[in-house]
């Protein structure tokens, strides 16, 4: 051979080489469907993930096209964008607490509280979360009777699912000095039995009782608290709001003595988020309204941090009023069977919730507080536009965590007009079928938690769960099919979405509350490789049947946080 001809066959074998080789990546899952969430709602059927974004979205050519050291055959199954749920409380309990989510009867809290007093011994507070009379086979609330037959020696306070109500024993009201003659408290309502005596059970107040109750130290509760967060990638979230957390372990008030800092703090999920952020989802963090004049001491404020924890809104508490776990959410109508009685709106006055909006605009916030009956939507639409027109926030974004009823028509046009947010958790009509049934009629029954109706009005609605319970699968099943836990009945049909447009309000349109729409929430190249892989098609997959899809795997920033079969 020539010196001429092996030069050509040297260039020959070259272009061979570079025609074949590949773009580097760092994962590549192919033959799937792979919903896209786009603005067409694309459906594509192989994804490209480089550096913990996506690169490519397309066919199954991609997989041909781009080298990773981790390739996956999706085999058909269904690949989505993770979910962000809008609304959640990242919740964890101490020594003193009762298993009382899980009882599914008063006999199960009565063991528990037993075995709870022999443990801790007489005179130590017994506490716990979660108990729905819906979850007790005896289909009711619990009242102290129930508690003191179990617990006599020990002051007891069960927190009802939802966190809007709580039930003492005997102990626990003489220690918070509640008798017969006690008058309601500020915001909240004492039940009696019908001879007159308190049945045990607060609404909205519980701090009556779990103020006497010794808090547990943060590094106790930190073990249990990141469990949950880690749990959750389980359920396919790969994003939250976390509602709420609270500011005051980094703020002095001068002349007031320390105390001690119960419950979450931003500082606190910092460190976690140090140690742990790499395997928990994405989080925005709202909170807790802090006092007048503080928020201009606090050197942050929303947006500050990074993607994978930041600060979100002043959110959640205080709310503008009650809610149906209470119930007392503050409604325009009458409760059924008690007339006179509309719930509790926190804020008789526009001016007190006035001075809070116009301190949180004035300080460069965003807000959300809890809104949950109409009668405080319209009050908190009211108060929003007011303050942002006095002090003009450039795309504010403030929001109504709960939106769970529908407010006037005016209201409605006032939350387009200036940009503000329905927070919605479609779950609750789920959960909480037996309190709409309980406390409303007619229109309002109909159209609790409303989704459809609102948004064909232009108001923009976003997803998520407050807990009850965090799933998905029950936000999605009842914003499709309108059924509540019994699945007897349709509410309002017209309130109803395709799972389409449900997919997107649990995905897409929470990134919205954290300004995050060009970050994540879709698969577009660009964005953050957050998404699941699902064991059926959501699509095609019966209405009723959407309570039983299941998440195999889960991914954060294109690293693999949870998979089924481990």
């Amino acid at each position: 051979m020539t010196r001429q001809s092996a030069v050509a066959a040297l260039a020959a074998l070259m272009l061979v080489g570079a025609a074949h080789a590949r773009d580097a990546a760092d994962l590549v899952l192919y033959h799937g469907k792979v919903l896209t969430v786009d603005k067409e709602f694309s459906i594509k059927s192989a994804i490209v993930v480089k550096d913990g974004k996506i690169l490519a979205v397309g066919d199954d050519t991609l997989a041909e096209k781009y080298d990773a050291p981790t390739r996956i055959d999706l085999k058909g199954r269904t690949l989505m964008p993770g979910f962000m749920d809008n609304h959640l409380h990242p919740m964890t309990q101490g020594k003193r607490a009762i298993d009382a989510e899980n009882a599914r009867s008063v006999a199960d809290i009565q063991s528990m509280l037993r075995a709870k007093a022999k443990e801790l011994g007489p005179g130590e507070w017994i506490t716990g979360f979660g108990w729905a009379e819906v979850n007790l086979k005896e289909n009711r609330n619990l009242t102290r009777k129930d508690l003191d037959v179990a617990s006599p020696a020990n002051p007891v306070v069960l927190t009802r699912a939802g966190g809007h109500s709580s039930v003492g024993n005997s102990l626990a009201l003489k220690a918070a000095g509640i008798t017969r003659t006690t008058e309601d408290p500020q915001r909240g309502v004492i039940e009696h039995f019908t001879d007159g005596e308190p049945n045990g059970i607060i609404r909205e107040r519980s701090d009556l009782y779990t103020s006497m109750v010794p808090p547990d130290k943060p590094e106790d509760l930190r073990p249990g608290l990141v469990a949950v967060m880690k749990g959750l990638p389980a359920l396919g979230i790969t994003s939250m709001n976390i509602a709420s957390a609270s500011i005051a372990d980094e703020l002095v008030k001068p002349g007031e003595p320390q105390k001690p800092i119960r419950g979450l703090t931003f500082k606190r999920l910092q460190s976690i988020y140090h140690d742990y952020g790499d395997v928990l989802p994405r989080a925005a963090v709202q909170i807790s309204y802090p006092g007048p004049g503080l928020l201009a001491t606090y050197p942050h404020k929303t947006g500050y941090g990074d993607d994978r924890l930041k600060l979100g809104a002043i959110g959640e508490a205080p709310g503008v009023d009650g809610g149906f776990t209470g119930p007392t959410a503050w409604t325009t109508h009458d409760y059924n069977g008690q007339p006179g009685f509309k719930g509790r709106g926190n804020y008789p006055n526009d001016a007190d919730l006035q001075a809070i909006a116009d301190d949180v605009a004035k300080s460069g916030w965003q807000l959300g507080l809890h809104s949950i009956g109409d009668a405080a939507i319209n009050q908190a639409v009211r108060v929003w536009v007011a303050a942002l027109k006095k002090y003009p926030q450039k795309d504010a974004r403030w929001y109504l965590a709960h939106f769970t009823m529908i407010p006037t028509s005016e209201t409605l046009d006032a939350m387009v007009k200036n940009n503000i947010l329905a927070n919605a958790q479609p779950n609750f009509l789920y959960t909480l079928e037996n309190r709409y049934v309980e406390t409303l009629s007619g229109y309002d029954l109909e159209h609790n938690n409303p989704v459809a109706v609102p948004a064909r009005r232009g108001v923009f609605v976003s997803f998520g769960s407050d807990n009850l319970p965090i799933d998905p699968r029950v936000g999605l099943y009842a914003a499709v099919t309108r059924k509540g836990l019994t699945g007897k009945r349709v509410y309002g049909p017209e309130e109803g979405v395709s799972i389409q447009e449900a997919i997107r309000m649990y995905t897409y349109s929470p990134t919205f509350l954290s300004w995050d729409e060009n970050k994540k929430g879709t698969l577009e190249p660009g964005k953050f490789a957050d998404f699941i892989i699902l064991d059926s098609d959501p699509l095609t997959l019966p209405p009723e049947k959407l309570l039983t899809l299941k998440v195999l795997q889960t991914f954060i920033g294109g690293k693999k946080v949870y998979s089924a079969s481990n």
